[in-house]
């Protein structure tokens, strides 16, 4: 069996640097991890994809909260699309669904082909889907080319068998990337339960800061605690584990 591809998603120019240097095959660009990723900004994408090595796909996904958009939101995703293809990004991450929870097979196929020929992943509101196995070859039909998904679960360990289900209809049609709950601890057993061909992390982790919370985003209100990474050596060391 073949490795999986390390994909390490990231929300700051350092956290992709780190990445970057840590070995990541792939990163996923965006901004506002503490709201699951929100279209990021163009200079960040062209400060990435100007600056580092490695393929960076970015997210555009125009607000938090649910995944049925309007008119208006479908047509700044179109322009955000358009922005990142001409700063050079390497694939672009979305996710569109009906109002019945089910893949907008329509607007989907539609923003595929104007990220052309960039490779798109439809992300997570996948696991929104109440029939995986439907969404899958919706998602397929749309011309999309990875999926991201925890297999409808909060986590990947609690989703590793629909994941494993999903990895073996896809049969090489599309590629699953198995995310949520991935570190340098349970990656490896994760991969092991799923057979993923691609594995996505941030491998966040707290630390220690002297500023006050209300003065720095991802705080989440803890005096001298706030959300960082990913750091370069624990990067290094989830792609030691497939990679020894």
């Amino acid at each position: 069996m073949h490795v999986p591809v390390i994909e390490i998603c990231v929300d700051t120019l350092e956290g992709a640097q780190a990445a970057a240097r840590g070995g990541a095959d792939r990163l996923e660009l965006c901004a506002a991890l503490s709201e699951h990723g929100l279209t990021p900004s163009l200079g960040l994408v062209q400060q990435a994809v100007h600056t580092l090595h490695v393929p960076v796909h970015v997210m555009v996904r125009p607000r938090s909260g649910g995944f049925v958009y309007s008119a208006d939101e479908l047509a700044a995703m179109e322009m955000d699309i358009e922005a990142f293809k001409r700063a050079g990004a390497q694939g672009i991450v979305l996710g569109v669904l009906t109002p019945d929870s089910r893949v907008d097979v329509e607007q989907t196929r539609r923003l595929v082909a104007l990220a052309a020929p960039l490779p798109v992943t439809f992300h997570r509101a996948f696991d929104d889907c109440p029939d995986l196995p439907q969404a899958l070859e919706d998602v397929i039909a749309s011309g999309a080319s990875l999926i991201l998904t925890s297999g409808g679960a909060p986590t990947l360990a609690r989703g590793a068998g629909a994941v494993a289900d999903l990895v073996l209809r896809a049969a090489g049609r599309i590629q699953i990337i198995a995310s949520s709950g991935v570190t340098i601890d349970t990656a490896m057993g994760l991969w092991q339960a799923t057979h993923a061909p691609a594995m996505h992390a941030s491998l966040r982790r707290r630390v220690r800061t002297n500023i006050r919370p209300a003065e720095l985003p991802g705080s989440e209100g803890r005096p001298g605690a706030a959300t960082a990474g990913p750091l370069e050596e624990d990067v290094r060391a989830l792609v030691h584990c497939f990679r020894q």
